[in-house]
């Protein structure tokens, strides 16, 4: 098994950056979704209420974010020194607004008011510890650092559809390939390029997955997660990839050949 791509999402929901490497740090992956979009209440806002979220393209350059808003512009994200508070799913964190001219842009561009926030290395988001039992801290992805999928498993799914889908529709952090479709659902603990990974939960899927990440629009017939929904079903949901923790610092690189350590009998 090897590393087949790698991805990075600076901005949550907002389009995501194919990488030829990753840096790893107590968040997880180096920048990954430090910035959220809030509306009006502080409430975080996605693709699942604004699927137009997809036409936003994200540079990530020596740590600087800049976002280009389709007819608006381009804007290099800079967070204010003053915080507020911002909800995503149950979690209240502080974090620092962008600058008036980009959430103006963002709010025209989506209709109504939003703002991009950023998360600093102050405010302190913790996993899920009902899956996780050491105090560990997350971004503002949905619940834990990592998503890794797999792409035998994609393919097995296009298979089913009657039009194929990529990975952009399922947003992973960690794409591996040379392992038959599903076997990442028995994973328990990988070793990638000299960096363990404990794998804590199955990925549940939602609506998000049937945006199409070129246009911004949602499939009328909900694919290709109404297909997945007939064979994929658990307790957890309706399951695409596995959500992971990592087990110290340091780079993962596209390439990297990908060891099981322990796997579900």
């Amino acid at each position: 098994m090897n590393v087949q791509s790698l991805f990075i999402y600076p901005v949550k929901s907002l389009a995501g950056i194919p990488m030829s490497y990753l840096e790893l740090d107590d968040f997880g992956p180096s920048g990954d979704r430090r910035w959220m979009i809030v509306d009006a209440q502080g409430k975080f806002v996605t693709q699942r209420r604004l699927p137009q979220l997809a036409l936003i393209a994200v540079v990530l350059d020596d740590g600087v974010v800049t976002i280009h808003v389709p007819g608006q512009g381009e804007f290099v994200l800079t967070p204010a020194l003053e915080q507020q508070q911002v909800t995503v799913w149950r979690d209240q964190v502080f974090a620092s607004s962008a600058q008036h001219v980009a959430n103006e842009a963002l709010s025209r561009f989506c209709g109504e008011p939003l703002r991009l926030v950023y998360m600093p290395d102050s405010s302190f988001r913790r996993v899920d510890p009902g899956r996780v039992a050491d105090v560990r801290r997350v971004g503002f992805a949905d619940g834990f650092p990592f998503l890794v999928a797999n792409t035998a498993s994609l393919e097995e799914l296009n298979g089913r559809l009657a039009q194929r889908v990529d990975m952009r529709r399922f947003r992973p952090n960690i794409v591996i390939s040379g392992v038959e479709p599903w076997a990442e659902d028995e994973w328990r603990e990988l070793n990638i390029g000299g960096v363990s990974f404990r794998v804590v939960k199955p990925c549940s899927r939602c609506v998000l997955t049937t945006v199409d990440p070129d246009t911004g629009e949602k499939n009328p017939n909900t694919e290709p997660l109404k297909t997945l929904s007939g064979y994929r079903k658990t307790p957890d949901g309706v399951i695409f990839g596995q959500n992971a923790v990592h087990e110290g610092c340091g780079r993962i690189v596209v390439g990297d050949s990908v060891s099981i350590i322990e796997q579900e009998c």
